[in-house]
């Protein structure tokens, strides 16, 4: 599509605006138990919003290609400001209302970006020069501007929007996605939710996680469905109760949800009577929270396998039987493969493990890392996207999970540096050194560790380390366990092998 024009923000919104002005697009809901609680936006009026915003937005002086960092609550500026970004040429960067004040510090300094819309959340102290602050006033500001034409377009190569995602190295790396994007999500519509317009979609994560954005939002609004997202106080049981009121038909969560709603919540089937399946990705579905999902609520699960480089492009559906333990096969259309870990390009066979790779031609693949040439020269091997994924494929072409080639963690479907992590650890008093794992506790169930080695007499114990990391990081970057140790456990070469940490934890 190099040349083409395509706007992200036209494909999901502007299509549907024309085609059903007045159908439900979005639904923000505070309160499971009254129905017609929170907002309600027609594909018209949200797309005549988005419009509003984006040229409010230029109007602020900012030009095609710079970024825009966003720092907001649940809600629906989220996405108005998200898509009207995109509708304007712009880069939003969506990022957590959970980071410190440093983590987001850092971002805003990364992205270089241009203008900062944050209400909702604590503001950022230190904000440079070249940086507009748009806040709660200036968002009502852009919404009163006169709308950008209804066709309004971009380069289809174009920047659409940057996440970031934790990598080896100690910092996020920035993921930059191109507008034709929506075409590499065509499969995983088809062949994982098998979505339709007339589909209800219910994302239980936060709006500006990656996730949220693409199954929540992109997905629905390119096929004209309507998008539900909750924005109330944070209550396992709510799950159930607006599956029901809302009339959701497809609900997507993290499997560590699923598993929580199972040990927390009533079930009653009556509930899902309107699901026709549950969708969860993020992280491994174990085949124990697959079987008792299915029996309690007596509705299908499918999973899904994917990265922030690429979203989801290995799953299960209606049309893929479920295998428990793997997450399905390569989605139609997609060119997936295992390659030797030593090196190489060729596809492994049958049975073999080795690093899961995607085709560098895959619409759905992003642009490249955010002034990361290394890191981009690091994944490119020949016509391959390579990540750090281990993989094997059976004789069906299912996919099974072997592991991390690295030490990236998992935490509720947030990749984590344990570099990251150990970093703002460092300089906690009485420590004097520190690794962090991913430990399993029980099945399907990891959490983040710390391995720490005080200084001589220094009295340093759990709770001190905990506070140091809860002022520096935010909560799913946060150890949830504090294990003190003698020594850590390196290689003849002095490599810390945090893997060990995490197995002999987990044994014990």
């Amino acid at each position: 599509m190099i040349g083409a024009r395509f706007n992200l923000a036209q494909h999901c919104l502007g299509r549907a605006a024309q085609a059903s002005p007045d159908k439900t697009a979005l639904r923000v809901v505070g309160d499971a138990e009254v129905p017609e609680s929170g907002e309600r936006w027609t594909y018209a009026a949200l797309d005549l919003m988005v419009r509003r915003v984006a040229a409010g937005l230029l109007a602020e002086g900012l030009a095609a290609g710079d970024r825009v960092l966003l720092r907001l609550p649940n809600g629906s500026d989220y996405p108005i400001v998200f898509f009207g970004a995109m509708s304007a040429g712009l880069v939003p960067v969506p990022v957590s209302s959970q980071l410190t004040e440093s983590e987001a510090a850092f971002l805003l300094e990364d992205s270089a970006a241009a203008a900062i819309v944050q209400a909702g959340v604590p503001s950022l102290a230190n904000v440079p020069a070249r940086c507009r602050v748009l806040d709660a006033a200036a968002i009502t500001r852009l919404k009163t501007a006169n709308p950008l034409p209804a066709h309004s377009d971009t380069d289809a190569e174009a920047p659409a929007y940057m996440i970031y995602t934790s990598g080896t190295g100690s910092r996020p790396k920035g993921v930059v996605h191109a507008h034709r994007v929506a075409l590499g999500r065509i499969p995983m519509q088809r062949d994982w939710q098998a979505l339709s317009a007339s589909d209800v979609m219910l994302h239980a994560g936060a709006f500006n996680w990656s996730y949220t954005l693409g199954v929540g939002m992109l997905d629905p609004w390119s096929l004209g469905a309507t998008a539900v997202l909750y924005c109330g106080p944070s209550d396992i049981a709510i799950w159930p109760r607006l599956i029901r009121t809302t009339g959701a038909t497809l609900f997507a969560a993290v499997p560590s949800l699923y598993r929580r709603i199972l040990k927390y919540c009533a079930i009653d089937r009556a509930d899902f009577a309107t699901i026709r399946h549950c969708l969860a990705a993020g992280e491994a579905l174990s085949p124990a929270i697959l079987a008792q999902w299915r029996q309690a609520t007596g509705t299908a699960l499918y999973e899904a396998l994917g990265m922030s480089e690429c979203s989801t492009f290995v799953s299960c559906g209606p049309q893929v039987p479920v295998r428990p333990g793997s997450p399905g096969r390569p989605q139609r259309g997609r060119r997936i493969a295992a390659l030797p870990i030593e090196g190489g390009a060729k596809p492994l066979p049958a049975g073999e493990t080795g690093l899961l790779a995607i085709d560098r031609g895959d619409p759905g693949l992003m642009l490249g890392y955010w002034r990361r040439p290394d890191e981009d020269a690091a994944t490119t091997r020949g016509d391959w996207f390579v990540g750090g994924d281990l993989v094997r494929f059976d004789a069906d072409d299912y996919l099974w999970f072997e592991g991390r080639a690295d030490d990236i963690m998992n935490a509720g479907g947030y990749r984590v540096s344990p570099l990251e992590v150990e970093s703002a650890l460092a300089d906690c008093p009485g420590l004097a050194e520190v690794a962090v794992a991913e430990v399993r506790v029980r099945e399907g169930v990891s959490i983040i560790a710390a391995f720490v080695l005080r200084r001589d007499n220094s009295g340093l114990d759990a709770e001190a380390v905990m506070a140091h990391a809860s002022a520096r990081l935010a909560g799913y970057k946060r150890p949830k366990q504090v294990v003190f140790v003698d020594s850590l456990p390196r290689s003849a070469n002095g490599k810390l092998l945090r893997r060990q940490l995490g197995l002999s934890a987990a044994a014990e």
